[in-house]
């Protein structure tokens, strides 16, 4: 599984200490479904991880397109999933009880499983990534679910965090459109149309992250820079109260093969590949 030395895996920081969040963090979390936090991971935990996921995202991308000659979605950024089952080092950024513990009081439950990673690297010149809502390709019969968004480099407020709908997670699925520019159409004209407010956090430090809910509307500038946009995700759902959804659509029938082998509709969303990271 590990493309790590073994004997360096002693040097990686453990990043199970305690990330402490207010009353308000968590209050505001849950009023507008995003919320940005400084600093979960220091400089020098970084600079041990960081060479890690970019080495892996790099030996694992599959485009061979330059990209101005690639669709909308493979535009927006090289896509690599469950990097923690490649790489023994990643495995503990990814599991790292830390991140799960603010996942698992921002939603205000008591533990939290992974549903999987993803590091999204928007290449120099890489598009935008349209208006969606990242529930609608997950096959989960729950709202409680949430995304970690992690700059693994400094990202300048010209390349930018998300913009997300604020409140926009309490409307549920909104739309069946996946991400492609009919989505980014149709959701835009929805948001201006109703004048919903929106947050943008800006630039963003390596080690900073933005959390976000399955059903928030969300969008992300391209990448006009001559630097890649190394960003890290970890996407986690409640456990103990969550089934798996009857698959409605292809995307959620290949998330279901692909993140919960073996699991069937009505089922709880437990796999190998889902671990407890998590619990109060």
């Amino acid at each position: 599984m590990s493309t790590t030395n073994p004997s360096n895996l002693a040097e990686l920081p453990q990043l199970d200490s305690d990330y402490t969040l207010t009353a308000e963090q968590t209050a505001s979390y849950q009023k507008n479904g995003h919320i940005l936090l400084k600093g979960i991971v220091t400089p020098d935990e970084m600079s041990f991880y960081e060479p890690l996921i970019e080495q892996t995202v790099r030996q694992h991308n599959n485009h061979t397109k330059p990209v101005e000659e690639r669709d909308t979605y493979g535009k927006a950024f090289i896509q690599i999933g469950n990097l923690w089952k490649m790489n023994e080092g990643i495995e503990r950024f990814v599991l790292a009880r830390r991140f799960a513990k603010i996942a698992a009081e921002l939603m205000g439950v008591d533990g939290v499983r992974i549903y999987h990673d993803q590091a999204l690297f928007k290449e120099p010149g890489g598009g935008h990534t349209p208006w969606h809502q990242d529930q609608v390709y997950w096959p989960l019969e729950t709202p409680h679910t949430i995304t970690l968004w992690m700059p693994l480099v400094p990202i300048s407020e010209e390349v930018g965090s998300m913009t997300f709908v604020d409140g926009s997670h309490t409307s549920g699925y909104m739309s069946r459109q996946f991400i492609s520019d009919e989505s980014h159409k149709t959701l835009g004209s929805y948001i201006e149309g109703k004048g919903l407010s929106k947050t943008n956090y800006g630039a963003m430090s390596a080690g900073d992250a933005t959390f976000h809910a399955g059903w928030t509307l969300h969008s992300a500038p391209g990448n006009p820079t001559g630097t890649m946009r190394e960003v890290m995700t970890i996407i986690y759902v409640a456990d103990g109260v969550n089934t798996m959804a009857n698959p409605d659509s292809s995307a959620r029938e290949s998330d279901l093969k692909s993140w919960f082998p073996g699991v069937k509709a009505g089922e709880p969303a437990v796999s190998p590949l889902n671990p407890l990271v998590y619990k109060k």
